[in-house]
């Protein structure tokens, strides 16, 4: 009885060990662990970086294509209008005050035929043909002058409105917003 007192006593003492052993091993394995998910963690971070980055630089690259695009369009347009030849070129101040006689629901369209009696009066469009080999010159608002006086609705147009008239070589009166404006 004494050894199985013996052996009974040990058999705790053994259990502890084995219990401090295992301890041992799962305090061991637990930085090897965590250095894992840190590494985890460092690689995860700098795939995300690198995917920012590269989000970034095709940003970039689109914003640049754009601002090309835009760069070719304005260079076209120039180009246009250096190829109509300007025979004259003038900038007025037109007052559309007379618009805000009118109903509120017909002020915008009343601006519109106000900008273009004004145009045609003081760049002195000949409306007949007077020689039969002369065609009439025609009047062209821009879209630009069209857009900023629809701008506030039709019940508001604006007070006035500052114009650029080009008459090219054919007779044609285009009406164009003044630079700066």
């Amino acid at each position: 009885m004494e050894k199985e007192e013996e052996i009974g006593e040990k058999e705790p003492e053994e259990k502890e060990t084995v219990e401090k052993i295992g301890e041992e091993k799962s305090v061991e394995e637990a930085p090897i662990e965590e250095a894992d998910a840190e590494e985890e963690l460092e690689e995860a971070e700098e795939k995300a970086e690198e995917l920012e980055e590269e989000a970034a630089e095709e940003a970039a690259e689109e914003v640049k294509a754009e601002e090309e695009e835009v760069e070719e369009e304005e260079v076209k347009k120039e180009k246009k209008e250096e190829e109509e030849e300007i025979v004259e070129e003038r900038i007025y101040t037109i007052p559309l005050s007379r618009a805000w006689i009118s109903p509120p629901k017909k002020r915008t369209p009343r601006a519109i035929r106000i900008v273009k009696n004004f145009i045609q009066k003081h760049m002195k469009i000949k409306t007949e043909v007077e020689e039969e080999g002369e065609e009439p010159e025609k009047l062209v608002v821009s879209n630009e002058v069209n857009e900023k006086i629809w701008s506030r609705g039709i019940k508001e147009p604006p007070r006035n409105i500052r114009v650029r008239a080009v008459k090219n070589k054919e007779g044609v009166i285009t009406v164009y917003l003044a630079e700066g404006d």
